[in-house]
């Protein structure tokens, strides 16, 4: 119980950080979309985008490697060299991808940015930072120390919004936000640096084991590019077709769709390295009750969040944005939110997969849903505009999570509450009806409604006995 009261904290600390990155982009919307045209938003959903991926791809699935193998290493010298090994490859990999940049801005300012080249310039020193920056982070997460990591996380986003926001509202318009997501990337990774060095010290690499990990981490960045091809990719090909306005009315009904991934971060964060102990100790009883648990507590929030997100989505996206991209990006939101349910559930079957280190399977997983969606992509904008995109990544999500599911149930067979699911559902339409029928308007009954929803949603939940009473003595005892 103590373990699971530790690991229900550690979630919780992640959640809230997970939040505050979530809703970075959320408070960013108004901002952002009420202070420069569609089209300046638009490009700064594409340099979002792109800086989703580049990094990420950069760490030659370094960072992944990492969080799965420096839990188990043993000795100082062996971590030191580890983590060194490590940095300087990213730190080569970075510089060159911010060089390929800079060298073709002109190019990649005309197919993706509406041929701003300065734009690109400050791209390619943003993507250099967050290279780095983001396989730091990674740094305490392997070594489990989530305060830390937390903490760095936090005031990341943090900074961002109140950089982004001092430059935007000078009237500096998508120039100053770039400026101010290049010197918040700066700024962090110099921070983050200053803890770790004194504490890990400084050694010279010697690059050992570095083939075993590399063998390991870059099958993972076949499903990293995958996972942003289904996720991001559909915005290139919306400027591509119908131009940066286009990705300006698509973007705040994706974003806000794509709240509920917040719900399986927290999971993705934490469960690869608890379950990495116990797989490894033979233990595979715990596995599989994290396994189920874990599934079940994300349903129950995601569930209801995006019946709600759905309903709602206009009224939200007339107060975070204009009311001309509520009209054209509301029904962006209901397809998102249901792919990014599909999602958290794919992410929890997926750590199966990952124990029995066959990420080359996840790998092919994500190739095939990628190449599907974007090939859809490419076919039904030009003709169906932005709502084909939403489409084609919902299908793509559900397709994943199929072959996800019928793959890993051949390594390990974990209880799902099936029962539970159906009364997630029942309570969550249940509530749907107080929305239909209240309709609320304005932030404040929006906000109210929201509340009231919430409320009724777990109260109801608990008269259909959807936990039991152990599991609601355990919550009681984490909030006291």
């Amino acid at each position: 119980m103590k373990e699971y009261k530790l690991f229900a904290q550690r979630m919780g600390l992640v959640g809230l950080t997970k939040f505050v990155n979530r809703f970075q982009g959320v408070i960013l919307l108004p901002i952002l979309t009420k202070n420069m045209s569609v089209g300046d938003y638009g490009i700064w959903a594409q340099i979002m985008v792109t800086i989703g991926i580049i990094p990420a791809l950069m760490s030659l699935g370094l960072s992944e490697s990492m969080v799965r193998f420096m839990p188990s290493v043993k000795g100082r010298d062996k971590l030191q060299d580890m983590f060194y090994s490590f940095l300087s490859i990213i730190t080569l990999t970075g510089l060159f991808a911010s060089l390929m940049i800079y060298i073709m801005s002109e190019q990649v300012a005309g197919l993706l940015f509406g041929g701003n080249v300065m734009i690109v310039e400050i791209l390619s020193l943003v993507v250099f930072f967050k290279t780095l920056q983001k396989f730091l982070l990674n740094y305490f997460r392997a070594t489990q120390q989530i305060k830390k990591h937390s903490m760095l996380t936090a005031t990341t986003n943090i900074l961002l919004v109140l950089l982004v926001a001092f430059f935007v509202l000078q009237g500096e318009g998508i120039m100053g936000a770039a400026k101010g997501l290049l010197l918040n990337s700066a700024i962090m990774v110099l921070i983050t640096l200053l803890l770790i060095m004194p504490n890990l010290g400084l050694k010279l690499p010697e690059f050992k084991g570095l083939k075993e990990h590399l063998s390991y981490g870059i099958p993972t960045e076949s499903s990293t590019m995958s996972r942003w091809i289904l996720n991001s990719s559909d915005r290139y090909v919306i400027s591509g077709f119908l131009g940066t306005s286009a990705v300006g009315y698509y973007s705040p009904g994706y974003t806000l769709g794509s709240i509920l991934q917040m719900f399986v971060a927290p999971l993705n964060f934490m469960l690869p390295m608890i379950l990495s102990k116990h797989y490894d100790g033979n233990n595979l009883e715990e596995v599989k009750r994290y396994l189920s648990y874990s599934l079940k507590y994300f349903l129950a929030i995601a569930i209801p969040a995006a019946f709600g997100l759905s309903l709602l989505s206009r009224q939200l996206l007339e107060i975070l944005s204009t009311p001309e991209i509520a009209e054209q990006g509301y029904i962006i939101t209901p397809f998102v939110a249901l792919g990014a349910l599909l999602f958290g559930i794919f992410s929890v079957f997926e750590k199966v997969a990952m124990l029995v280190k066959k990420t080359k399977v996840i790998g092919t997983i994500w190739v095939i849903a990628a190449a599907l969606n974007l090939g859809l992509n490419i076919l039904l904008i030009p003709y169906i505009g932005i709502i084909a995109a939403a489409m084609t990544t919902l299908l793509s999500f559900a397709i994943a999570l199929g072959f996800i599911v019928q793959y890993s149930l051949r390594y390990l067979q974990f209880e799902i509450d099936f029962f539970f699911i159906l009364k997630s559902v029942f309570a969550s339409v249940l509530m749907s009806g107080i929305i239909l029928l209240w309709n609320p308007d304005g932030v404040v009954i929006t906000l109210l409604s929201i509340g009231v929803c919430v409320v009724f949603y777990f109260v109801t939940l608990i008269l259909l006995k959807g936990f039991s009473r152990k599991e609601i003595d355990f919550f009681k005892t984490f909030v006291y």
